[in-house]
């Protein structure tokens, strides 16, 4: 019995190896943060090996990314990622959630919540564990960006609107 049930699991995992998830790798651009953002090369480095490959188009995926039920997990985890921030779509957001991503990176970093934990755990991506030198240029980037966008635009049009109660 121990046997079969072994072999039905063995055929399984060979089977689910043939569905394997859509790959982040369309590397569209078009509306990236750095097309109206300044981003010098520390903080591009920073965010190409700390947030990139969750928070962007392009993910340069791990070898054990083709290994089902794995890559599934990394493509859900990579689609919450970019439902929240999107690098890659930065400037295709309307300016006040421009401005609240730009809060919620400095909050972010500061609690260092992000990079994610799981993401740096057991040696995996060991660019992406900032140094506290490299979390606050960071942090004082994105506190940079918020000070450009209140010298450039209307202060009205940083703030969120509350929506009305019916």
């Amino acid at each position: 019995m121990l046997k079969k049930i072994f072999i039905l699991f063995l055929v399984a995992v060979i089977v689910i190896q043939f569905f394997p998830p859509e790959k982040n790798d369309s590397n569209d651009q078009k509306f990236a943060i750095s097309t109206v953002y300044t981003v010098n090369d520390p903080i591009k480095h920073m965010l190409d090996v700390a947030c990139n490959d969750c928070h962007s188009n392009k993910t340069n995926y791990p070898w054990y990314a083709e290994i089902q039920p794995v890559s599934w997990w990394l493509s859900d985890h990579i689609k919450h990622g970019k439902d929240d921030l999107n690098f890659s779509e930065f400037t295709n957001l309307p300016l006040a959630i421009q401005y609240h991503k730009f809060e919620e990176i400095v909050e972010k970093v500061e609690k260092k919540q992000m990079p994610l934990e799981s993401y740096t755990k057991f040696g995996l991506h060991p660019d992406a564990n900032l140094t506290s030198a490299q979390r606050e240029e960071l942090i004082d980037w994105a506190k940079a960006q918020m000070t450009y966008m209140k010298a450039t635009y209307p202060a009205d049009s940083l703030v969120r609107k509350r929506r009305r109660k019916s």
